[in-house]
Parts: C-alpha cells; sequence; structure tokens
C-alpha cells in the first residue's frame, strides 16, 4: 500500500526570535536548516569518535532488524567499549557480533525512557535520517500500549490486525548532517537510520514546572493534571463494572461521548 506523507516543513535561517514567537506556538513539527552547529559536523567521524570514545563500557541495544520494538523487546542489551561500538555502528557486516553479521546498535545515552512529554530538538550531527511523526490527535489509530505503538512496521502494516492504522495521517522528513528537528511534546515519531549518523536530542518542557511532577526530572511521567484525570476515569470504570454488561455498555459508551463533548479539541481540522 502506498502511503501518502504530508511533509515536515523546512526552513532555512530562522532567527530565534521568529522560533519562539511565530513559530513554536504553533505545536508542529518543523525541520530547520542552516543552524551553526559548530565543527561537529565534520569533525565527528568514525575515527575520531573512537578516538575520543576511547574503552569506556556503554550499555546498548543489539537487534537482528533496524526497527526495534520497545514492548516486544525484539533486542538485547550488551556491553561495548565506546569505540568498537562505533567501529561496527559504522560497518555493514561484522565480523564480530552478538546475534548477527548484519545486527544494528543503538545507544541511548541517558538512560531507557523516552521523554514522552517534553518538546525535543533532534540534532543531526552526522549521518541521514529518515523520520515519520503521528500527531496526537491520531493516537486513537496508532493502537496504544502505554505511550508506544504496537504498529512496529509502519510502512508495510497488518491491516487486518490494525485496521486503523490508515487513518493516521503521517508527517515525513528526511535529515541530513546540520539539521534540526522540532518534534513537539506528545507528538509520536519512528526514525530510520539510512547510515552511520550520531545525533543529538535536546530536551526542554513545554508546560509551566507546577504542572508536572516535582519528583519527575526527566518529564517521563504525564503532567499532574493528567494522572489525576487517569485515576479518576479508572475508578469510574471500575465503578460501572458492578453494573450488568448491557448497562455497563450503554452507559460507558454515553462517557466517551460526553468526553468527546467536552475535552475534544473543536478547532483542529
Amino acid at each position: 500500500m502506498a502511503w501518502q506523507s504530508i511533509p515536515v516543513a523546512r526552513l532555512e535561517g530562522v532567527s530565534q526570535e521568529q522560533f519562539t514567537q511565530q513559530l513554536y506556538p504553533q505545536r508542529k513539527p518543523l525541520v530547520l536548516e542552516g543552524i551553526d552547529l559548530g565543527a561537529c559536523t565534520s569533525k565527528w567521524t568514525v575515527d575520531y569518535l573512537s578516538q575520543v570514545g576511547a574503552k569506556k563500557e556503554v550499555k546498548i541495544h543489539v537487534a537482528a532488524v533496524a526497527q526495534m520494538d520497545f514492548i516486544s523487546k525484539n533486542f538485547v542489551y550488551r556491553t561495548l567499549p565506546f569505540d568498537k561500538l562505533v567501529q561496527r555502528a559504522a560497518e555493514e557486516k561484522h565480523e564480530e557480533f552478538f546475534i548477527s553479521e548484519d545486527e544494528k546498535y543503538y545507544l541511548r545515552s541517558l538512560g531507557e525512557d523516552p521523554r514522552k512529554v517534553m518538546d525535543n530538538f533532534l540534532i543531526q550531527v552526522t549521518g541521514k535520517k529518515r523520520v515519520v511523526l503521528f500527531s496526537p490527535r491520531d493516537a486513537q489509530y496508532l493502537y496504544l500500549s502505554g505511550t508506544k505503538s504496537e504498529v512496529l512496521n509502519i510502512d508495510n502494516p497488518d491491516l487486518a490486525k490494525y485496521p486503523l492504522f490508515c487513518k493516521a495521517r503521517r508527517y515525513e522528513c528526511s535529515l541530513k548532517a546540520g539539521d534540526v528537528l522540532f518534534i513537539p511534546a506528545l507528538w509520536f515519531h519512528n526514525v530510520i537510520s539510512e547510515e552511520f549518523g550520531v545525533g543529538v536530542n535536546v530536551f526542554w518542557k513545554h508546560l509551566p514546572s507546577e504542572c508536572y511532577d516535582k519528583t519527575d526530572t526527566y518529564g517521563n511521567k504525564d503532567p499532574t493534571a493528567a494522572s489525576r484525570a487517569a485515576q479518576i476515569l479508572d475508578r469510574a470504570l471500575k465503578t460501572l463494572s458492578e453494573l450488568p454488561e448491557e448497562y455497563r455498555d450503554f452507559y460507558a459508551r454515553r462517557m466517551v461521548l460526553h468526553i468527546q463533548d467536552k475535552a475534544y479539541s473543536k478547532n483542529f481540522e
């Protein structure tokens, strides 16, 4: 099936003031071109990274395929010296490997959980990536398990298993060295590396600090109001379970309609 994607807008020469005042409030992905990232785009070669990273041990994900599934865990955790990791990651075929000679490696420098409620700049320092994004407005089509989609192969999904997935609008872009992708909080994104490369993520909180759990240093938790609402909903559903199935079904549907009427945004196209 040929998927129609909405190209992510690309702008060059955007000032900090223009981004902050005009573009940031739109809450849509955006590729910024021509940002001065310094010497890293040319300096961070395989040899350079191997040299400066030296023998420091790092924990990595190793998978037989490029698309790692963080629900079914189709990868294993392993440890490598940083210089060996860089050298292996740059190879198409490996003489030394854990799973297979074409295994893929992924280094997450700051832990396991993505910052799911924070804004993000994905800075492509070297290499190329293809990024597909989905709006939080289309969450009902993404077959979520927690904060992650069960649909792993987004280009050839099993529509018998995930029939609503085709309704989700896809926003797509290609990143080259020097590009910076703005990913607003709550946007789902699928990143495919097209060649060896290095990306740097910069996260910051979009909402005022009082909206977040004070113990949530990295923005991995839902805003406190959303957490409270989820707890209230769980209690409501538990109360509905006291009714016979026919009544429970009717009142649950009324609740869904009430949420759609009162909580969903009316001005979204």
